[in-house]
């Protein structure tokens, strides 16, 4: 474990901003009344193009390049991490009103988790992969995942896992995602490095590891191939499981939270990002989807899907809808009418809305799903 912190960077507040009408981010903006209603069953949405936007003038827009991941605090704030260098964390209110943004030092800023201190009080985990877009080619650095407070203040970082024993020397090293157990166990996705998902102790030291490029136990489901995501499913409060994300394998994949796989939740032709258990339901952006749920992933083909606590999808709005065949799904690609680029996160608010952040959406902030 790294015990360092990264260099802290002066955070800008933002207040009292006036309203303005602005242009839609992405490439077909629609009026309130034409709007489209998207989904299916009783996970139907009206598309809002401009939450995050409709709220500020256009000088104080904060820059995105791509929008990865968001979680919702007790207080209803909205936290963001992307990775555009300008400001890694946006923080917005539940309409849209963007209330602070902080951080610069997060070229990679991938992940994020919202969680609770030893203390009790609400802290954030953040993920940079180390891969980051930038003067028109990907560069990358080494990854790493830090814990702070709600303000940026660094409480912890867990570096390269060659420095904790649990990869060899030259290992891929490049997290992507990570989640909390009940007891405070600590989980990090190696989503775009070597597909482990590994395991710490609430005071960060390393336990040990799961998944990986090949099946262990005999188990060929147990391997990971793009583990992009790790989420803590506690629908069933005696009997809480991990949900790993293999997205080039479009599915999700069930442990128990010391790493046993469980099953798998086959969701075939999207490549789902990481699980969001809210509720009942289970809800994950989509990257990308094939042409007639088959081939190679189209580019701009992505969407979200919605799972029931039996973990059918029961609806993909901006997708075709679900159909199941003998119990079996089948291939979902992206609707005809195209709303979404890259999905790649999702945010139920207080109202069941949803707000969807986006990879590579022409730097666009996220879209608002109004629950009909």
């Amino acid at each position: 474990m790294d015990a360092s912190s990264p260099t802290p960077t002066r955070r800008v507040f933002l207040g009292g901003l006036s309203a303005a009408a602005v242009a839609s981010f992405l490439p077909r903006a629609w009026a309130v009344d034409s709007a489209p209603v998207i989904g299916h069953g009783g996970h139907r949405y009206v598309v809002d193009t401009d939450w995050g936007t409709r709220h500020l003038p256009a000088e104080n827009r904060p820059l995105v390049t791509n929008c990865h991941e968001m979680v919702r605090d007790a207080a209803g704030r909205h936290y963001m991490v992307g990775d555009n260098p300008a400001n890694n964390i946006l923080v917005y209110d539940e309409e849209g009103h963007l209330l602070d943004r902080w951080g610069t030092q997060y070229p990679g800023g991938h992940g994020l988790t919202l969680a609770r201190t030893a203390g009790g009080e609400e802290c954030l985990w953040i993920t940079d992969s180390g891969w980051y877009w930038r003067r028109e080619k990907w560069n990358r650095q080494q990854g790493y995942v830090v814990q702070t407070d709600l303000e940026g203040k660094v409480l912890l970082q867990i570096g390269h896992p060659a420095t904790y024993g649990a990869y060899e020397p030259g290992m891929n090293y490049m997290p992507s995602e990570s989640a909390v157990g009940p007891d405070g166990t600590l989980y990090i996705a190696d989503g775009y490095g070597s597909n482990f998902v590994l395991r710490f102790d609430p005071k960060g030291r390393y336990i040990g590891k799961f998944g990986g490029p090949k099946p262990t136990d005999d188990v060929p489901e147990s391997a990971l191939k793009n583990a992009h995501g790790i989420a803590v499913d506690l629908r069933d409060p005696n009997n809480p499981v991990l949900i790993a994300t293999s997205r080039a394998e479009n599915c999700f994949k069930r442990y128990t939270l010391e790493g046993r796989y469980i099953d798998s939740i086959p969701v075939p032709g999207a490549s789902v990002c990481r699980a969001v258990i809210h509720g009942e339901h289970l809800y994950a952006g989509v990257c990308w989807s094939k042409a007639n749920g088959q081939g190679k992933n189209l580019p701009g083909s992505g969407f979200v899907v919605v799972l029931d606590r039996q973990n059918r999808v029961v609806s993909a709005p901006g997708g075709t809808e679900p159909q199941y065949v003998d119990g079996v799904l089948q291939p979902l690609n992206q609707a005809p009418e195209k709303v979404f680029q890259h999905g790649h996160d999702v945010c139920p608010d207080s109202k069941g809305n949803l707000i969807v952040c986006q990879w590579n959406a022409g730097n666009t902030l996220p879209v608002r799903l109004l629950k009909v």
